[in-house]
């Protein structure tokens, strides 16, 4: 019985021990990395410290938002709705606007003329602008052959492109896809006391698209040849490294009002200027309630008109300026003397006491 229990109790003690070995050896060994010692920057925020922080960004930014917002004020803009304003008197209601826009019978030309408000000094740049077009949705973004734009040989690479990825017969279309079917084909024309104005459109794109993104030996197949035409065609002998147009429509925008380069006059526009504008409105925006507008654009430094990044400067520069001013005015009146423990919670008298 003394030789059994003895066996026993080294068998207990053996698996006691095992286990303990297997459980230390789970626990992570010994380090300043896991016990959080490695030297660290713990800086102390010290009043002046917080004050001098926020004067400094004040500094920083009130002068960046002051010269953003002179560069913007500095862009000449001249605006020019025209989807509402080319339509045949007896036309108002949006049936009636859809079947204008959709009847290739009915002559679609238009003309606008504009005043140059101030100076415009070239380059100029033209821009066609929708309204409520979400070129951002899930299922249009998605309806394009990126493999089909570069390469001639994946022209059959159609899988992304419903709806319009094949004609009836089952032929693919080269560019397929709704990005591509739906680009826009309004044309404009300028002109200047009678002279026409000249509209360069050429390098409309990024280059980064051109040389990488759309090949030199793809060229335009059965496109824009169903029953149902979307938007603008293009022309077949042109590579689509070339047709520039649709380089700039793919690209397509985050929000539901954008705007698009479509040339650039190379020629100065003076104050008072009346420019003649021929265009045609070709463009189906109606049957979603978009709009369409015509922009001529001068650039600053900094881009286009647009005021936001000037805002958003001196709003930040002015908001750190009143805290660094607020916890200037609290310091002086309230000072307090750095790590008294009498302001720990622990040590404060309890209320009423």
């Amino acid at each position: 019985m003394n030789h059994t229990n003895s066996s026993a109790a080294a068998s207990a003690s053996g698996s006691a021990d095992a286990a303990n070995l297997r459980r230390n050896s789970r626990r992570p060994k010994y380090s300043k990395f896991t016990q959080q010692e490695l030297p660290a920057c713990k800086p102390i925020l010290t009043p002046k410290w917080v004050i001098s922080v926020f004067t400094i960004v004040g500094v920083i930014f009130i002068p960046i938002g002051v010269a953003s917002l002179l560069a913007s004020r500095d862009v000449v803009e001249v605006v020019d709705r025209y989807d509402s304003e080319c339509l045949p008197k007896n036309v108002s209601h949006k049936d009636d606007k859809v079947a204008f826009i959709t009847n290739r019978d009915i002559d679609k030309n238009c003309t606008r003329t504009v005043k140059i408000p101030k100076d415009m000094n070239q380059p100029i740049y033209v821009y066609y602008q929708l309204d409520n077009f979400y070129q951002n949705h899930r299922r249009y973004v998605k309806s394009r052959s990126d493999q089909q734009l570069r390469n001639k040989n994946e022209a059959n690479e159609t899988s992304n492109c419903d709806p319009e990825k094949t004609t009836a017969d089952g032929k693919p279309i080269v560019p397929c896809g709704l990005i591509a079917w739906s680009l826009f084909n309004d044309t404009y024309s300028f002109s200047r006391d009678g002279k026409n104005i000249t509209v360069n459109r050429k390098h409309i794109s990024w280059k980064s698209d051109r040389d990488h993104k759309f090949g030199s030996d793809v060229y335009p197949k059965n496109f824009q040849n169903g029953t149902l035409i979307g938007g603008g065609t293009l022309d077949a002998n042109k590579p689509l490294s070339d047709q520039e147009d649709l380089i700039v429509w793919m690209r397509t925008a985050a929000l539901p009002t954008f705007r698009k380069l479509w040339g650039k006059i190379e020629v100065d526009l003076k104050e008072n200027d009346t420019i003649t504008i021929n265009l045609e409105n070709n463009y189906n925006t109606y049957s979603f309630s978009g709009k369409k507008k015509l922009v001529l654009s001068t650039a600053s430094w900094l881009g286009g008109k647009n005021d936001f990044l000037g805002l958003a400067y001196l709003s930040i520069g002015g908001f750190c300026f009143v805290l660094a001013l607020l916890f200037t005015i609290l310091y002086l009146i309230k000072p307090r003397k750095l790590g008294d423990p009498a302001y720990l919670s622990w040590n404060r008298n309890p209320a009423g006491r």
